[in-house]
């Protein structure tokens, strides 16, 4: 099996493994960029920092991760992940839950002009 890579405005992602029960992907995002506010009412997500320096949103709250560090993020929470270093922000997201299609995104910010 092949590793399907997806270009988007903040970097790309590929798909490491896309199984009934989860699905894993290797995420970069390019420096000062970052994802939308969004949230997913199918599944949850884990993101484990493999290089570079993050400050992730879960609802109100914000931190910051650095590589070796995770973050859990449950159904239906708001979330968003921003690469606020110099160099590439690599992350690895394990979702796990009932579906895992992108039409499970409901955005709520988007730099990039893509809201729900």
């Amino acid at each position: 099996m092949s590793a399907l890579t997806d270009q988007r405005p903040w970097g790309h992602y590929t798909v490491l493994a896309d199984e009934a029960d989860h699905k894993v992907k290797r995420i970069i995002v390019q420096p000062g960029k970052r994802l939308s506010l969004q949230r997913h009412q199918q599944r949850a997500e884990h993101w484990y920092v493999v290089k570079g320096e993050a400050l992730v949103t879960l609802d109100e709250s914000e931190k910051i991760l650095s590589a070796g560090n995770a973050v859990d993020i449950p159904i239906r929470t708001k979330h968003r992940i921003e690469n606020t270093g110099s160099e590439e922000l690599v992350f690895i997201e394990v979702q796990t839950g009932s579906y895992f299609g992108e039409d499970d995104i409901e955005r709520f910010d988007d730099d990039f002009g893509r809201t729900s």
